[in-house]
């Protein structure tokens, strides 16, 4: 059976569609699930948010200085002129470090988020037919399933082992399609309480703009994925923008798959990170993008 993992962070959800990860055997999967009722469209709030956080926020302006094939002109703005998502990640001149400074994953809101998603809030967060699209990927991407499941995997869908991570417990008690889950905060404690290559699969459902150490999640990810495991990060644009991190609320689509890739790649032990474009009627529903990546065979 593969084990699935479904990590989504600070999210609420009618039926909590967040992470996934599986382990041998079938399917084993962790969700990571909080949020709040209603979540806006981060581009309203750019221009407030630059005021108020600031400055390490100015994406492109970090990358203008980067060494590479790319010269004066930024990664985000070069993945811009590219145009279609999928090609963001394409050929990335990474720089040897990571971009990004410490404001950038401040957030307008530091107050304890234990306090923040300590009601619950059954609501989803993305419209329904972004919901559609992203179920319709998970169908050609995961593992056989088993038997009968929910949430936004496929329908029918299920394994021995669906673990969820989230920071309301009773929104994780209304998701039938976990078999387990766990209640932590990942910005207070981003070890993951798992073992070892343990998970053929994890997921992360439009949670990852909140997380403030991004870098030591996705390595914990890593760790408890099996060599060869998948990591799908997915996203639209919408967020709790008070709670999301100073550079995601700064930046748009596009910029936010650079993010995700970056995550990935200074994480370490992935494969090149890939992008795809799932939104499912563009300029009229939310938009949806994938980010996703395979634990290396020799992490």
């Amino acid at each position: 059976m593969a084990n699935l993992y479904r990590l989504t962070l600070q999210q609420r959800h009618r039926l909590p569609p967040v992470s996934t990860g599986v382990s041998s055997g079938y399917s084993t999967c962790l969700s990571c699930v909080s949020g709040v009722s209603k979540k806006s469209d981060c581009r309203r709030f750019k221009a407030s948010r630059r005021l108020v956080v600031g400055l390490g926020a100015a994406f492109c302006s970090q990358f203008m200085t980067m060494a590479g094939t790319l010269g004066a002109n930024s990664l985000i703005a070069s993945a811009r002129q590219r145009g279609a998502v999928e090609q963001v990640l394409k050929d990335v001149q990474w720089p040897e470090q990571f971009p990004f400074k410490e404001e950038d994953f401040q957030r307008f809101d530091e107050s304890p988020d234990s306090l923040f998603y300590e009601t619950p809030r059954f609501v989803t967060h993305i419209d329904d037919p972004a919901i559609a699209a992203l179920t319709k990927y998970y169908s050609e991407v995961f593992p056989p399933s088993n038997t009968p499941g929910v949430s936004h995997f496929p329908p029918g869908y299920k394994q021995d082992r669906i673990v969820g991570m989230g920071m309301n417990e009773e929104e994780l008690k209304r998701n039938p399609v976990l078999t387990e889950y766990v209640v932590q905060d990942l910005n207070l404690n981003p070890k993951l309480p798992f073992e070892d290559n343990s998970f053929d699969v994890i997921t992360n459902v439009v949670s990852v703009d909140y997380l403030t150490k991004p870098i030591e999640v996705f390595k914990e990810m890593c760790q408890v994925l099996k060599p060869g495991g998948l990591a799908i990060v997915s996203f639209s644009n919408r967020c709790f923008w008070t709670k999301a991190i100073s550079i995601w609320t700064s930046t748009g689509d596009a910029d936010h798959v650079m993010i995700v890739g970056a995550y990935f790649h200074y994480a370490g032990g992935y494969e090149p990170p890939q992008a795809v474009d799932i939104s499912p009627n563009p300029g009229r529903s939310d938009p949806m993008y994938v980010v996703y990546s395979r634990k290396a065979s020799t992490a």
